[in-house]
This record gives structure tokens, C-alpha cells and sequence, in this order.
């Protein structure tokens, strides 16, 4: 079990250049490409998410994670609880060992629905989510309510902001947008043999996951987020309300790592999801309420010099999902000053850096990168190189070190 005990000491935040240079000593031995996470910055940050919270528990966000000891040792930290899984056949995997697994995200995968239908424990530990009957009918389709165990379900409210003035601003996920509209899902849920409503959800993307400070752009998000907050509390308190005149549910799940405490505020919430906020990609630099220290990095060879002011590093094009935009690209950090090509980015088999560290770096250095996301570094690299100290105390497979690819 990884430690999670707070450090004494926060190297990254007082002395970056001997933080990351410590993380280039500590796996010095280990060929590149590689991927790293610095123990204290790990318990730090998962300690700072508690404090955040403020005593509301936190369901871990498995996907932007995706190693199971990290998942393993978090969940041991009281005021964790439970996982917001990403698919269905992962939730399933996860399931043996944890008994409380909320997929976040519909699922159609009959294998998996024929799986959990057959199987009374996994049934017990696993919870779909939904947003339409027609959800309810692929699963019946797969297997028929007297033939299976009784499924568990949540429904997800719509979360968004409807600005008066820019119109939608959020994700686009649940059709389920007002009181009414929730209500009569819960009812058919309720009326229909086979199936179990336990839990609601919304995720406020657009306050969750969108960085805030500075000021001109930053100052107009900010304004939205509060405005946003305050539609959603009022919303979400209504729908609620109606849901629990139907059924007892066991949690109302809110918001993401970057809204802990607007999401907190809301009375009706009884638990916050977070994940990102453990490995503290650099999309999480941009907010002024708090900052994550960059516990989880990965490093790449240089394999030419092309010419005195630029190193090739190999591979690099570890874009992160959503839209095609600069901040989707990895953030060079070690060595400092360095770039990447405007013309190139960070490209499939190699990506050439330029800036004053370029000239110094020879064949065989390493330049070490953050990832825009969290999880996603993961689908990268087979384990994660736990160090601290200069040393590696561990290696951490990931999903894909253990053979698993869910998404």
C-alpha cells in the first residue's frame, strides 16, 4: 500500500529545479519514455482535496487515474468513499475488491450488462447510470428482470449553464434538465421490475474543469462559475427534493476537483467526485483557489540535434482529449525554457524543442513533461515510477500495464 502520510517537506512548491531534477536522479537507471509520481506530491495533494472538502466524502474519479494501488491506498484515507468508474467493464474489474462503484456514464456494452446481471454481489457493488428508458430497455433486451439480479441506478441531472447573454456553457451529457423532467424518469425507474433507484448525479463541468485566475479571460469565467453555482444549487435543491419524495436515494454526487467548494456549498449534495486533482495535471495550474502540486510527470529521450538550437525528443504527442487547442499539449518543465515548435507540437514519434535550455541538452538527456490531463497519461505507460527522495520506492501498473484498455 502506498503511504499517503502528508510530507514534511514540498519540494515542488519551494525549489522547483531541485524537485524535478530530483525525480531525474531518482529514475536515472530507467530507460525513457517513463512515467513518475512523486509520493509526497501524491499524499499532499490527496490530503489538500480532503481539506477542500471539508468533511463532504469524496468518490474518486477512476478515469483520471487508472492505476489500482493509487486508487487502492486514496480509498484508505477516511473521507474517501467509493469510485466514479468510467465504463461498465472497468467497473466490473474494480468491483471484486470495492463495494461501492458508480459508472458515470450510461453504458451499452451487453456483455457487461449480461455480466453484472448474472452476478448478485457485483449487482450489489455496482451502480449504472441513466438518463432515458430507453437505457432501461437495453438492459432488460440483455437480460430480463426475473432472470437477473435487481440493477442499481442513478440518474444524472444536466448540469450546465444556459447564459442569458453566450448561451449554453458546459458539457453536453444528460437530456434531464428540470424538476419535472427528473421526476417522471424516477417514477418509471421505480414503477419497472429489475431495477433499484439509488443515487443522483451532476457534474458542473464548466466550473469543475475550467481554470479561472487571471485577469480579462479569468475575470469573465469567474463571473460565469458564480452565476452558474447559483443556478445549479437552486436547481439541483429542487430536484432533489422531488426525486426523494420517490425513493430513498443513498447519494447525490456533484461536481469535480475544481469545484469541491461550490459544489460543498450546495445543501443537497452528499458527496463530491475528484480525481484529476491527485496527479495534478497542468490544466489544474489556472485556478485561483487552489493548486495541485504536479505529483505525476512523465520523461522523454533526446534522440537528435537537428541543429544547435533545437533537441528531438522521441515521441511526445500525448495530446490531451477535447478541444484541438495549445493547452492540450504536453507542458515541457524540466529543463526550463523549453518549447515546443509552433509548426510541429508535440508530434507521434518525435518533437523537437527549441528555447535556452535546447542548446545544452546532448543525445541522450531527458526532458521531462506534464500532461494536460490526468488519467490519460496513464493509457502511455504500463507503471508509474513511485519516487521520493531521489530514490524509487516502487512501480505502479497502470490499466494498461495490467492488460486492461476499457476506453
Amino acid at each position: 500500500m502506498i503511504d499517503l502520510t502528508p510530507p514534511t517537506a514540498r519540494p515542488w512548491a519551494s525549489d522547483a529545479a531541485a524537485y524535478w531534477t530530483g525525480l531525474d536522479k531518482a529514475t536515472r537507471a530507467l530507460d525513457a519514455p517513463l512515467a513518475a509520481l512523486h509520493r509526497g506530491a501524491l499524499a499532499a495533494n490527496a490530503h489538500d482535496l480532503l481539506d477542500r472538502a471539508a468533511g463532504l466524502p469524496i468518490r474518486v474519479a477512476s478515469k483520471s487515474v487508472r492505476v489500482r494501488s493509487v486508487l487502492d491506498a486514496v480509498l484508505s484515507l477516511p473521507g474517501y468513499a467509493g469510485i466514479l468508474a468510467y465504463t461498465l467493464p472497468e467497473a466490473l474489474w474494480l468491483a471484486h475488491e470495492h463495494d461501492d462503484v458508480v459508472v458515470g456514464y450510461p453504458s451499452v456494452d451487453r456483455t457487461a450488462l449480461a455480466a453484472l446481471g448474472a452476478d448478485a454481489q457485483l449487482a450489489s457493488r455496482v451502480t449504472l447510470m441513466v438518463d432515458d428508458a430507453a437505457q432501461l430497455d437495453l438492459v432488460d433486451a440483455v437480460v430480463a428482470p426475473a432472470a437477473r439480479a435487481s440493477i442499481r441506478v442513478a440518474l444524472e441531472l444536466d448540469a450546465s449553464y444556459h447564459s442569458p447573454t453566450m448561451g449554453h456553457i458546459g458539457v453536453r451529457r444528460s437530456p434531464l434538465r428540470t424538476r419535472d423532467q427528473v421526476r417522471a424518469l424516477a417514477e418509471h425507474v421505480v414503477s419497472r421490475p429489475g431495477f433499484d433507484l439509488v443515487g443522483l448525479m451532476a457534474y458542473e463541468a464548466q466550473i469543475a474543469g475550467v481554470g479561472n485566475a487571471g485577469r480579462g479571460r479569468g475575470a469573465i469565467i469567474r463571473v460565469l462559475q458564480r452565476a452558474s453555482a447559483e443556478e445549479l444549487r437552486e436547481r439541483r435543491g429542487a430536484v432533489v427534493a422531488a426525486v426523494r419524495e420517490i425513493a430513498d436515494l443513498e447519494f447525490v454526487n456533484g461536481g469535480g476537483t475544481g469545484s469541491i467548494e461550490s459544489t460543498h456549498a450546495d445543501g443537497s449534495v452528499t458527496e463530491v467526485a475528484a480525481g484529476s486533482g491527485l496527479f495534478g495535471p497542468h490544466l489544474f495550474d489556472h485556478y485561483v483557489h487552489f493548486s495541485p502540486a504536479p505529483a505525476a510527470a512523465f520523461a522523454l529521450p533526446v534522440v537528435r540535434r537537428p541543429t544547435p538550437e533545437l533537441a528531438t525528443l522521441l515521441g511526445g504527442g500525448w495530446i490531451a482529449s477535447g478541444p484541438a487547442a495549445e493547452d492540450r499539449l504536453p507542458l515541457p518543465v524540466h529543463p526550463p525554457g523549453l518549447r515546443f515548435l509552433p509548426r510541429e507540437g508535440a508530434g507521434e514519434v518525435q518533437s523537437p524543442v527549441t528555447g535556452a535550455a535546447a542548446h545544452d541538452l546532448a543525445v541522450g538527456d531527458r526532458v521531462w513533461l506534464r500532461h494536460t490531463k490526468a488519467g490519460e497519461l496513464s493509457e502511455h505507460v504500463d507503471a508509474f515510477a513511485l519516487v521520493e527522495d531521489g530514490d524509487v520506492l516502487d512501480e505502479l501498473p497502470t490499466y494498461r500495464g495490467e492488460g486492461k484498455t476499457f476506453l
